[in-house]
């Protein structure tokens, strides 16, 4: 078996194959919205006409019989689709000439089986007679085709189209193999062999067609769509491939593979460069989507590509930076550029592939898009086409630089920016679905943006809150320091001869010194609070240390026995500092403060005692721990507050006990280290 003969069979072969896999899918379906008993006829004699060439041979009467027949179904396929869309008078008139043409298609078969019983040499007129009755009923079937697409209702058009497609290249390959034939005497066998391809093609268009349980709605996605087409050029990039080679063999002699072997890497190189333009893929995606489909967009698949952008960062891609990806990926725009709100006007923002310097724009701009909230087409301002205000109001860089589109972001009525998009690859006018898809995008990359900076602004607060608080209790402490330094200066004046007062109020003065230094580098942004683990700490001593420091200033008595606590020596001690200090303000100066330290095998208890003023149940109730509330003249409400924190981070906790005019307890408690000790050990 020669070549030909082999891509003849094998294409041929597939056909069969095809068709009858789409007449069984048919025939399981039960739907009621298209004819389907002669849609499962004419793909089955379809199926059993191919299988004819493929086994038998195109020239044999069985095969042209077989031909016949398939184009009565169609036909006849074609009729009971037609007479759905057309008033009664009307079916009438394109009954007879559905009949006229069938009986056209009939006289070919009686033409082809006259021809086998009789035989050529002895009627030889009946072969050019038999070719011109089947190229007229190709001709005649591709007008049908053609009336069959302009009779139906713009409801079930678009679902025809496939099948117009499908016909249409069935009777046209037919056309141009009969046309050939007759001039040259013969079939040529690329032609024959192209039949094949070209039928093989058909029959998963007619699949896709009909997939909907026989309604004429096309469901095929754009991938499927996409990828049809691909198959299709390569199909038709073999045929002429095959066609080419086959002519430079037949003209070159000697040389042929030479040649033969130049024009295939020639042509194919040639190809593959085409293809992979950007502005080629770009032309077929519109072709694709304006031909097969009613809407230019997949909007599922654009939106899911939308929203990843925005939520996958791509390199560490900014916030801005992925937004502008995903508003020019929807229009395939090249390149874009996001301006921000600068002042009165907008200012240059993050870029995607946007190289060329540009300025920002006034603030006529920023009145215009946030009062109309338009999509500025710049081709149309470059054009004076459009309002004499959004004309005044697009800056000239806009202009000459390659701008096609201008995006404004709008969300609550207010203008959080707008993105400047590069013209496509293939230039076009914007549509309403274009108007529609960029609105909705805009609105929601207007909320990202919106939502990121109010984020930002949050975060700024709660720095600028954490400074406010940090210096809030840096500014208690100080004037913690400035009272007992007064009291010490006050007390300097009759005490000044005594020598174990001056000991005292050196001790004083170092340790407010050292002090006043922990308390400016608490105000550096890069401070930690100092803390240590918790260890034991004997308490009473820690507390003896903590009157020490206070005594120059207030008579201060400690009582109670060495007991050790689990706890932080430095939270320990600024906590009753705080503590010591208030009951130190609170009293009178004659009225010494008591700091009482008590224990047992679980629990470590210090008592912060005075004799001043004491405080109300609503206040001890409603205002105590809470910061920025004291009942001092001039207080700061910081100290009760902080002093319960620091116990609690050590697993304590502080109560209060006071009455008015009778003074006031705070007892901080903490664990025993021993208990804590034995614990562990278990």
């Amino acid at each position: 078996m020669t070549g030909t003969a082999t891509l003849i069979l094998w294409s041929h072969a597939l056909a069969a194959f095809l068709f009858a896999g789409v007449a069984a899918s048919r025939l399981r379906e039960r739907g009621k919205g298209l004819p389907r008993l002669p849609l499962v006829c004419a793909l089955g004699l379809t199926a059993l006409w191919a299988l004819a060439v493929a086994g038998i041979e195109a020239s044999d009467v069985v095969t042209r019989v077989a031909e016949g027949l398939r184009n009565l179904a169609w036909l006849a396929f074609m009729h009971a689709l037609v007479r759905h869309d057309l008033p009664v008078r009307e079916r009438r008139a394109i009954g007879v000439i559905y009949g006229v043409v069938a009986l056209v298609s009939a006289a070919g078969i009686g033409l082809a089986i006259l021809e086998q019983a009789v035989g050529v040499t002895l009627i030889p007129q009946v072969a050019a007679v038999r070719l011109l009755l089947r190229s007229m009923v190709a001709i005649v079937a591709l007008l049908l085709v053609h009336h069959l697409y302009a009779t139906a209702t713009p409801r079930s058009r678009a679902g025809l189209r496939l099948v117009v497609f499908a016909l249409g290249a069935m009777w046209g390959i037919d056309l141009l193999l009969y046309v050939s034939a007759y001039i040259s005497g013969g079939a040529p066998t690329a032609l024959t062999i192209g039949r094949g391809f070209v039928m093989a093609l058909v029959a998963p268009v007619l699949a896709v067609a009909v997939q909907r349980n026989g309604e004429w709605t096309l469901q095929v996605s754009r991938t499927v769509a996409w990828q049809t087409v691909s198959f299709a050029v390569t199909l038709l990039y073999a045929a002429v491939m095959f066609v080419a080679t086959s002519a430079i063999a037949s003209i070159s002699g000697d040389n042929a593979r030479l040649w033969q072997t130049a024009f295939v890497f020639g042509s194919t190189a040639a190809g593959v460069t085409i293809l992979s333009s950007p502005w080629v893929r770009a032309w077929a995606k519109v072709k694709v989507s304006k031909h097969f489909f009613r809407h230019r967009y997949d909007y599922r698949a654009e939106w899911i590509r939308f929203t990843d952008t925005l939520g996958k960062p791509d390199d560490a891609a900014s916030l801005d930076a992925r937004i502008v990806k995903a508003v020019a990926d929807l229009t395939d725009s090249p390149a874009g550029l996001l301006l921000v709100p600068d002042g009165a006007g907008l200012g240059v923002g993050a870029g995607w592939n946007w190289d060329a310097p540009s300025a920002g724009a006034e603030a006529a701009l920023v009145t215009h898009l946030a009062r109309t909230g338009r999509i500025v087409e710049l081709d149309a301002v470059r054009a004076d086409t459009t309002d004499a205000a959004e004309s005044a109001s697009v800056p000239i860089w806009m202009l000459d630089s390659d701008g096609w589109v201008l995006l404004p972001l709008v969300h609550l009525d207010r203008l959080q920016g707008a993105i400047l998009l590069a013209r496509p690859p293939i230039d076009r006018a914007l549509d309403w679905e274009d108007f529609d898809l960029l609105r909705i995008a805009g609105r929601q990359v207007a909320s990202y943006l919106a939502e990121e900076r109010a984020q930002s602004a949050l975060a700024e607060a709660k720095r600028f809150d954490e400074f406010n608080r940090r210096f809030a209790f840096i500014l208690h402490d100080i004037k913690n320091l400035v009272s007992q330094l007064s009291l010490v200066a006050r007390n300097a004046e009759r005490h000044a001869d005594n020598p174990a007062f001056r000991a005292d109020m050196i001790a004083t003065l170092q340790d407010s010194a050292g002090r006043m230094n922990d308390l400016l580098a608490r105000l550096s942004q890069h401070h930690h609070t100092r803390a240590e683990e918790l260890r034991p700490v004997e308490v009473l001593a820690l507390a003896e240390l903590v009157a020490a420091r206070r005594r120059a200033q207030h008579p201060v008595v400690v009582s109670g026995t060495p007991v050790f606590a689990h706890a932080d020596p430095f939270r320990l001690e600024q906590a009753l500092g705080h503590l010591l200090q208030n009951a130190i303000e609170a009293s009178p100066p004659t009225e010494p403060v008591t700091l009482a330290v008590s224990g047992d095998a679980k629990r470590v208890s210090i008592a912060v005692i005075d004799q001043g003023c004491g405080m109300s149940p609503a206040f001890l109730r409603e205002q105590l721990f809470k910061p920025f509330a004291s009942s001092k003249p001039g207080g700061f409400g910081i100290g009760a507050f902080e002093a319960r924190q620091l116990a609690e981070a050590m697993g304590g906790s502080v109560a209060v006990e006071s009455r008015e005019g009778a003074g006031t307890t705070f007892h901080v408690t903490l664990t025993a280290a021993r208990t804590i000790s034995l614990d562990q050990a278990a």
